[in-house]
């Protein structure tokens, strides 16, 4: 039976190194991309476009899930996106923007899969937080973000009292700076040796999959920043 994991944001640099990690250890990966983006998972088994913000296409993939795969391992919930600004500066606009991508992005999926992992009880869900979101002191320049990753962090611990009693198993994941090129580029003068390498989140959430014993944990992966 095949072991089936499917990855949000799959064609960006922290959704690539999890397809991949996954793929070699022989899961069937099923990536979801974002709608008319031209985005492509070369390691994924399959790939579907969905916008997982919105909650009528994320109902109608569930449904094409379980006629296509049936039973589900994991989700790994990549989608997300960053924003500076200040507590002064950040507009409304801005908050809906980070809520809708890092919180609705996961929310969806939560809601749209729990049933069928209920009805299997087991399945493990994968979150990404942020540093922010945990630290204070580094969420006053992106307040925006952090709040939006502090209801995904929230999420993930509500889905636990949720699926007490169950080998359903939620974990977060929280990283510092991912080194990816996009960050490099905004921030060219750091220390990318600091920061944390895709590779290491997704061998963390590989972990985490295959390990029953850990439930509901909260990984920070901070590396040296």
């Amino acid at each position: 039976m095949s072991r089936n994991i499917i990855v949000t944001g799959a064609a960006g640099a922290l959704g690539s190194a999890v397809v991949e990690k996954f793929k070699r250890e022989g899961y069937r990966v099923i990536a979801l991309l974002r709608p008319d983006a031209d985005e492509v998972s070369e390691e994924a088994d399959d790939s579907y476009e969905v916008d997982v913000t919105d909650e009528k296409s994320v109902t109608e993939f569930v449904k094409e899930y379980e006629m296509q795969y049936g039973d589900l391992d994991a989700i790994a919930m990549i989608v997300g996106g960053f924003a500076m600004g200040n507590l002064e500066k950040t507009t409304q606009k801005d908050m809906s923007k980070m809520i809708q991508l890092n919180f609705f992005s996961a929310f969806q999926m939560v809601q749209g899969f729990l049933p069928l992992m209920k009805k299997q009880q087991k399945g493990t869900f994968l979150f990404v937080g942020a540093r922010p979101a945990l630290q204070l002191k580094d969420a006053t320049s992106s307040i925006a973000y952090a709040l939006s990753k502090k209801l995904v962090i929230s999420l993930a611990e509500i889905l636990a009292e949720e699926i007490k009693g169950t080998d359903i198993r939620s974990h977060i994941f929280v990283p510092s700076i991912i080194d990816t090129p996009a960050n490099r580029e905004s921030m060219p003068d750091s220390d990318f040796g600091k920061w944390v390498n895709p590779a290491e989140i997704a061998e963390a959430m590989h972990y985490a999959v295959n390990t029953p014993s850990l439930r509901n944990m909260t990984f920070k992966l901070y590396g040296g920043v």
